[in-house]
């Protein structure tokens, strides 16, 4: 069977590279990220590849850049037969993808030339998406403008979220992959140019993205928390306190009160205005500090502060 290196990073990656494996291609080196220190402990905690190629005994290299660094000179001295990324996290240095026999090949989580770069499935759900996929494509050192092998597609609900998202996609990814390697190492492979005129990009997801706009009208809030869930959760001031929206809910009720005022609460629901005259429900959020609460919960405890027509989200702390 063909010799690849693999690089990947997070839990999307593992399925890809826990398939190749079981399909019997050999696996010479995974490259991965560096261990990061995670958490208000900050324990050293191994990326989710890491885990998964030390399972396997495979040769792990975690270069903090690997442009000009020791393990790029090593990896390519392996002289792979192919190289394939999915979700590693870093570009590429030319001379790396040209030390590919076959190709360089990238499993990009949409539907290519939508939403280059490193967030795409977050934007795809933020956007209100109907649908994202997967592209198998060639890799060149322009980020994802590779002429594309295959793609397959993953409609989108309003129950998804990036987490969810993430695990379909990195099945279908494993599927089409395996599906497509035997082509791409035979030479059969038809690849199809990406159009420019729809290319669009994904930069990953900034620190003021996370502030939620109470402007937004309910759906595009909801778009917003689920896009932004589970690893990072959306946050407004509410009450002047830091607090992250977890998971909310578009009324089809409408309002003449201002966003962020309270339009109606009681022991078991917290109604909110948000923008164009929607509202939306809240069922679980996080103060600062504190851990996830249901909605029936946080009232139990802050409810009695609260009264309709109150004004509990703003756009910053006063």
């Amino acid at each position: 069977m063909p010799s690849i290196i693999f690089m990947g990073t997070p839990a999307f990656s593992v399925p890809i590279l826990e398939g190749l494996l079981q399909a019997g291609y050999k696996i010479l080196a995974v490259i991965t990220q560096p261990d990061r220190k995670v958490g208000r402990k900050q324990v050293l905690q191994q990326t989710p590849v890491k885990e998964a190629a030390v399972k396997h005994n495979l040769l792990v290299l975690q270069p903090e850049k690997l442009s000009g660094s020791p393990e790029l000179d090593q990896a390519i001295a392996l002289a792979p037969d192919l190289i394939v990324t999915a979700a590693y996290g870093q570009f590429l240095p030319t001379r790396f993808l040209e030390a590919a026999k076959i190709a360089a090949i990238n499993v990009h989580g949409s539907l290519l030339p939508k939403y280059r770069g490193g967030a795409p499935i977050q934007y795809s759900i933020i956007n209100g998406d109907a649908e994202t996929g997967i592209t198998i494509m060639e890799m060149v050192k322009a980020m994802d403008a590779g002429d594309m092998y295959a793609s397959a597609t993953l409609p989108l609900t309003r129950q998804d979220d990036t987490g969810s998202v993430f695990e379909q996609l990195s099945l279908i990814g494993r599927d089409l992959l395996l599906d497509t390697l035997p082509s791409i190492i035979d030479g059969s492979a038809v690849k199809t140019p990406q159009d420019p005129d729809l290319v669009t990009f994904s930069p990953n997801i900034t620190k003021e993205q996370e502030h939620l706009d109470i402007h937004l009208t309910a759906n595009q809030l909801d778009n917003w928390v689920r896009g932004l869930r589970p690893d990072v959760g959306g946050y407004v001031f509410f009450n002047q306190q830091r607090t992250k929206l977890w998971d909310i809910i578009p009324m089809e009720q409408t309002t003449t009160l201002e966003p962020g005022q309270i339009v109606a609460i009681d022991k078991n629901q917290l109604l909110i205005a948000a923008g164009e005259g929607t509202v939306f429900a809240v069922n679980e959020l996080q103060p600062a500090g504190k851990a996830k609460q249901p909605i029936k919960a946080f009232l139990n405890g802050a409810g009695k502060q609260l009264e309709a027509g109150q004004q509990v989200i703003t756009d910053e702390i006063k």
